[in-house]
């Protein structure tokens, strides 16, 4: 998150959209949609909007209806970001307070309660921000697969850490993380024998551009259901 493309088509966030509850869960307010029963779970992180975000909650429904468990927590503890434009807003002070090696941590309890509730795999799925703390779970067998959409700054340190399966799909058109980079980690990840990896440059679309789409723009949401399902369909393949 270091782009003004991180802040672009801020979301109208509502805390009551969506089919799923907000129920306290691992120490986070989390929107949970799904069977309460299955034993595969998906753990969504957001983008700097957070998990109000309709739609983000959208896309929890439509994974949760393949039959997921989705979870999608409130890194943010109620402090997402608004309005990026208002002078009042101290944007370093913000990335401090929730800074990603913190939501990898919060994320750490998240994991623990679906595994207590009988969660036997589970998958990760991040944007932007939630994207470089999906690519720090990605470093242990605490999931077993995760996927990264428009990321953050990853670092080829991070890369060189995954062990579990991960895709990384990318905008063409992408300041904070651009195609050559992800390209880049795309070879190094395939030099690794022991998992699968998968890395997709989508064309014509910005950062962002997989849940913060226009819905009046039939253009925007076909490259975001096309990523949306490339996502459903890794974790169809890995979390299983």
């Amino acid at each position: 998150m270091s782009s003004s493309q991180c802040f672009e088509n801020p979301p109208t966030l509502s805390s009551t959209c969506g089919a799923g509850t907000v129920q306290e869960f691992g120490g986070l307010q989390t929107y949970i949609t799904g069977s309460p029963d299955s034993k595969l779970a998906i753990l969504l992180i957001s983008d700097v909007f957070g998990y109000e975000a309709p739609n983000l909650r959208k896309l929890a429904d439509k994974v949760a209806s393949a039959g997921y468990l989705v979870v999608v927590p409130d890194f943010f503890y109620g402090d997402p970001i608004i309005n990026f434009n208002d002078p009042t807003f101290d944007r370093d002070s913000w990335r401090k307070t929730h800074n990603t090696d913190k939501g990898y941590e919060d994320a750490k309890p998240v994991l623990t309660a679906l595994k207590s509730r009988g969660v036997s795999a589970i998958g990760a799925a991040g944007f932007c921000w939630g994207g470089k703390v999906v690519a720090k779970l990605a470093s242990s067998t605490d999931i077993q697969a995760a996927v990264v959409l428009h990321p953050g700054k990853i670092t080829e340190d991070e890369i060189d850490d995954v062990k579990v399966p991960i895709a990384i799909l990318g905008a063409e058109i992408d300041h904070t993380s651009p195609p050559e980079q992800l390209k880049e980690f795309g070879k190094k990840l395939s030099e690794k024998s022991e998992f699968d990896s998968f890395v997709k440059i989508f064309p014509g679309v910005a950062h962002g551009w997989s849940v913060r789409y226009n819905l009046e723009d039939e253009s925007a949401v076909k490259s975001a259901e096309e990523a949306q399902l490339d996502m459903l369909n890794w974790f169809t393949k890995y979390v299983k």
